[in-house]
């Protein structure tokens, strides 16, 4: 949520600042602005609503310099408003602050810059940085930064300007990320490798309590401590065209239709058929005492932790291992009580999910292994675990989380596979798993192959208000991340359900006007679900069902039937949450949803 975007280099700014403005849209704000340097001055401009609406009001204005910095915000501290907007300026407005986060002790800092004559204009927690950055400067911008991290708690990724220090930027984080771009003809900084990898796919990650002072000849940086730092570029992996619609209507869609590839970029030099064991080179610093774990806790959050629901069951499945599944938003309240093998597995498409975070820096306190499965290279949560295995799943854009989604199950669904073959996994089972694992490319494309057939089933329940998702054991998993995706882009109620509780409250609310998706494929759980169904049918309940192809019995029982191809129990997640995803697709657009960008949520949850 929120994001930040700072040049300075050769270019006019005000078009750099802007583009990389729009490629953040989708981590969810509601006003923008930017301050741009000139000489011995200011150009600033803030915008409540989307960026065309700042992009409109600039273009009446003339506003020129080399040296800029940007902001999209989500509204924490005071309602979307022009004055809430960033950046913000101190009384002399001569400091512009921008930051992501929040500054906890903010009440206590502005009665105490209040008593000392400050006069605020916002209701922000954010200003308290201009002044105080203000109080402190004397020439030196960057010491004046410091100087101020030193006051606030809090989480922060920061970007300021003085009006009487042409050419220079300064930056800093704690718990809030920031990226440094060089590119040839400048330099940036940016809360996402999106916003610049249009001009430079080389970067730079700052680590919690750095600053980095950015120039038009390079940059610095320099810890809290004012110890210098030197660390090495990394490469951006993805191209700029990555994060482009392609000829699709909306970015959600693409991804939904990018899942084939996403599996194959999940699998790629990992898979050993003829030994029946997957190659996982990022877990080879902990391997040896991963092997002889028999305890995993997988921290999530949103649909991540539906994920690690439906990745508890597959180790279940292929391994010996204990595996507990913990919302990473609670996990920092439990009394922990691990055994000395734990390891802890972090879940997140970002690697920046603040809950997530946290939860493993409580984990490493109480001595746990630490691994990351995470979708961003040199993210904080890649940098913050002793090992882990990357996605390789490009850009994901739309804020409803889908292609993510399928490959951490093909990445668990590989970890597992990996530790069962050293314990007791056959080979035979092995080669069979791989085998399956190889398959689901191509049935994925059967199932979107289904996507008119999922619109006009879309269109017959669209207007219903509330909806029951319901599955067993694998499916479970679905169900609820099923009416996650349902809510998030169409707004409708949805409830995600193990099915052997619909007796135990939910049945009260079937009706004709209430569907129920029901994940059915042929499995072990197939003829209780069944039942299920019959138990919904009686009550002239609709229901939808997403079942295993050549499956003649489930076209009796149910009112709607969409087909997945037949593979292993295990692997059925991976195929039943498709025609979930298309079927809130099409709700959302049927209902003229903004699909995207849903209002109140953001794609990286930065903030606790």
């Amino acid at each position: 949520m929120c994001g930040i975007v700072c040049y300075v280099g050769k270019e006019e700014a005000k078009p750099v600042l802007l583009g990389g403005l729009k490629h953040l849209e989708y981590r969810g704000y509601d006003s923008a602005g930017l301050a741009v340097q000139h000489e011995d001055d200011v150009d600033y401009c803030r915008s409540v609503g989307r960026i065309v609406d700042l992009e409109r009001k600039t273009d009446s204005m003339v506003i020129k310099g080399t040296c800029g910095i940007a902001h999209t915000r989500w509204a924490t501290h005071g309602e979307p408003s022009e004055e809430n907007a960033h950046p913000h300026r101190d009384q002399d407005e001569n400091v512009y602050v921008i930051h992501n986060g929040i500054i906890e002790n903010h009440d206590f800092l502005k009665k105490k810059l209040g008593k000392a004559g400050i006069v605020f204009r916002s209701q922000t927690d954010t200003e308290v940085l201009a002044h105080l950055i203000a109080s402190h400067f004397d020439g030196d911008l960057n010491e004046a930064v410091r100087k101020t991290m030193s006051q606030i708690e809090g989480t922060f990724g920061l970007a300021v300007i003085h009006r009487h220090v042409p050419g220079q930027i300064v930056v800093a984080r704690r718990g809030s990320p920031l990226v440094i771009g060089v590119g040839e003809d400048g330099y940036f900084a940016a809360s996402d490798v999106s916003a610049m990898v249009r001009y430079t796919k080389k970067v730079v990650h700052l680590n919690d309590n750095e600053l980095a002072i950015l120039s038009r000849d390079g940059y610095s940086i320099s810890t809290a401590q004012a110890q210098s730092v030197e660390r090495a570029t990394e490469t951006v992996e993805w191209e700029p065209e990555d994060a482009e619609l392609a000829g699709f209507p909306h970015f959600m869609l693409k991804e939904i239709f990018e899942q084939p590839e996403t599996l194959r970029n999940a699998m790629r030099g990992r898979l050993e058929i003829g030994e029946g064991v997957p190659k996982l080179g990022g877990i080879v610093p902990v391997w040896e005492r991963l092997k002889e774990c028999r305890h995993l806790v997988v921290v999530a959050c949103g649909t991540s932790y539906y994920a690690g629901c439906a990745g508890m069951y597959i180790f279940e499945k292929l391994t010996e291992v204990d595996v507990q599944v913990e919302l990473a938003s609670e996990f920092r309240y439990r009394k922990l009580n691990f055994p000395p093998d734990t390891f802890i597995i972090a879940l997140s498409q970002s690697g920046e999910t603040a809950d997530t975070l946290a939860a493993i820096k409580e984990a490493k306190r109480k001595g746990a292994g630490l691994l990351g499965i995470v979708n961003v290279v040199g993210s904080s949560i890649a940098r913050a675990t002793e090992a882990g295995i990357y996605n390789h799943a490009g850009p994901e854009i739309g804020v409803a989380s889908t292609k993510i989604f399928v490959s951490q199950l093909a990445i668990l669904t590989l970890l597992a596979l990996l530790i069962g073959r050293h314990q007791n996994l056959s080979l035979t089972d092995g080669v069979g798993a791989i085998k399956g694992l190889l398959a689901l490319p191509d049935q994925v494309q059967k199932i979107l192959s289904q996507d008119n057939h999922i619109r006009a089933i879309a269109e017959k329940y669209y207007r219903c208000n509330n909806w029951l998702f319901l599955g067993r054991k694998y499916g479970y998993p679905i169900a609820m991340e099923g009416a996650l995706k349902l809510k998030e882009v169409s707004y409708i109620h949805a409830e995600g359900y193990a099915a052997g509780e619909m007796k135990h409250g939910p049945i009260a609310l079937i009706c004709p006007e209430m569907p129920t998706v029901a994940i059915i494929p042929q499995d072990a759980m197939y003829e209780k679900m069944a039942s299920n169904i019959q138990e919904i049918k009686s009550r002239k309940g609709p229901v939808i069902a997403i079942a295993t192809e050549g499956d003649h019995q489930i076209k009796e029982l149910a009112d709607d039937v969409i087909e997945i191809p037949a593979t292993l129990d295990y692997l059925n997640p991976i195929l039943s949450v498709i025609p979930c995803q298309l079927l809130a697709y099409h709700c959302a657009r049927l209902l003229n949803r903004d699909v995207d960008k849903p209002r109140n949520l953001a794609k990286s949850v930065t903030v606790e």
